[in-house]
């Protein structure tokens, strides 16, 4: 079981500001518990301070408060029914943020109080410590079992993307395999890339290459989404298909090709629809998503898993506009990444929500709505070529990799734009809507389950 703490940008910054003061400074980070199928996940939703007149005493090596500096923010707790999180910080660069002897009996004094007055049924505490470049924890978690386990990784969501493994974590091995990827962007981002799960919704053309490109940069954990066989007319764009593989499952297919890449890569299959909602929740556990899928309604469901997992997603698509049928006019790819702080799908108008509505209905409910002439036309068979979901693909794969890395400018844009008819690339940022889910102070970033799932209507 993996434990994880997942942080927006925004919320990991005001705990970083906070190692960074001269003195101990604490408070409690209110976050939403999932249990996935590998491991826990605290997702953080915001941080209470403790306020100044609190402290009975705060030092540079230690700190005593008062009841009233964390007995409010276990009553926000209990109201928003999130598990409070005991922070404080061992300030100065090289700290040690391993718990002092205080520090345990405080944990022992606490969680029965933190549980009682907060209703989660788990207690956590995390000590950060400042680095030259950024910062370095411990943490503890009491299971409802009253078993003990330690906090393993910190993962943080914003125009960055940072993996940061608990003090003293031994450094992975790495196989000479990756060398060249080392060179370019060194261990820790490469020792990522093997560690987190990444989900592809969409097992086609650019789905098919976003997986490719991922195993041969060692990636090792898979989660394939795709309901459809391989068709004849899949061979020309799919990775790792053949034309005796026609009939197969593409989850199935492209399963088959990273583990030609990787034979100890684990790869979950699911041949069925994202719109699913036992597909959409086994996504949960996912660090990455891809959106690599053409219908509305999955796009839905991938923009909420953004905001209520706080789960980066990338989201991309090709469109080929032909004159007089056969000559290409147009070759255009988006590639749109979802993280707090950035507009969904929604709000950017690149979700079609009527045809949305229509996709989720079941066939019989759908043919009826056609009938009456209530439901949208869905769309046909769309040209594609694989050198333009190819590309799509690596602009996809190659903006995850600058969001680890940090090479490009910023601020990061959230969207780039191919326009590859006319050679041009463009990029933009969009805010998301006042009151929209994706707003954070809509309080729905880290909201995690929900009832019903993601707070939308599902197909029955």
């Amino acid at each position: 079981m993996t434990t994880s703490l997942v942080l927006s940008g925004a919320l990991f910054e005001e705990l970083t500001a906070a190692a960074r003061l001269p003195v101990e400074t604490a408070g409690v980070i209110l976050a939403s518990v999932v249990e996935t199928r590998s491991g826990l996940r605290l997702l953080g939703r915001r941080v209470i301070w403790v306020d100044d007149d609190s402290y009975a005493r705060r030092e540079v090596d230690s700190l005593s408060i008062r009841s009233s500096g964390y007995v409010p923010a276990l009553g926000e707790a209990e109201r928003t029914q999130a598990t409070p999180i005991w922070f404080h910080t061992h300030p100065g660069v090289g700290s040690r943020p391993t718990p002092s002897r205080h520090d345990d009996a405080v944990d022992t004094e606490l969680i029965d109080l933190f549980r009682l007055r907060s209703g989660s049924s788990y207690y956590a505490s995390l000590v950060i410590a400042p680095t030259a470049q950024t910062v370095t924890f411990t943490g503890r978690i009491c299971l409802p079992t009253e078993e003990r386990v330690e906090l393993e990784r910190i993962w943080v969501v914003g125009e960055r993307l940072h993996a940061l493994w608990s003090f003293g974590t031994r450094a992975k091995d790495l196989s000479s395999v990756f060398d060249r990827n080392i060179r370019a962007f060194g261990p820790a981002i490469q020792a990522t890339l093997s560690e987190f799960r990444v989900g592809i919704a969409g097992c086609g053309g650019t789905g098919s290459s976003v997986a490719e490109q991922l195993a041969r940069l060692g990636v090792r954990r898979f989660t394939l989404v795709d309901p459809d066989t391989l068709a004849a007319s899949n061979v020309t764009r799919l990775y790792g298909s053949t034309l005796d593989k026609i009939g197969a499952p593409k989850v199935d297919v492209v399963a088959d090709n990273i583990l030609r890449i990787n034979p100890s890569a684990n790869v979950e299959r699911i041949k069925s629809s994202v719109s699913v909602e036992s597909v959409a929740r086994s996504l949960c556990d996912c660090d990455v998503l891809f959106g690599c899928t053409d219908d509305n309604a999955g796009r839905l469901v991938l923009s909420r898993l953004a905001t209520y997992f706080i789960i980066p997603v990338i989201d991309c698509g090709v469109l080929l506009s032909a004159r007089d049928g056969f000559q290409v006019a147009g070759i255009d790819g988006r590639i749109t990444t979802l993280v707090p702080g950035q507009a969904c799908l929604v709000c950017r108008g690149r979700i079609d929500l009527r045809r949305a509505a229509a996709e989720a209905l079941t066939p019989q409910e759908r043919k009826r709505r056609a009938d009456e002439g209530y439901a949208p036309a869905l769309g046909g068979v769309e040209p594609a070529v694989v050198s333009f979901t190819t590309a799509t693909a690596a602009a996809a794969v190659t903006e995850l990799l600058e969001r680890l890395i940090g090479y490009g400018p910023e601020p990061r844009p959230s969207e780039v734009l191919l326009r590859m008819h006319e050679r041009e690339v463009s990029t933009n940022r969009a805010q998301p809507l006042t009151g929209h889910y994706c707003s954070e102070s809509a309080g729905k970033v880290g909201l995690g389950i929900t009832a019903p799932f993601l707070e939308q209507t599902w197909p029955q």
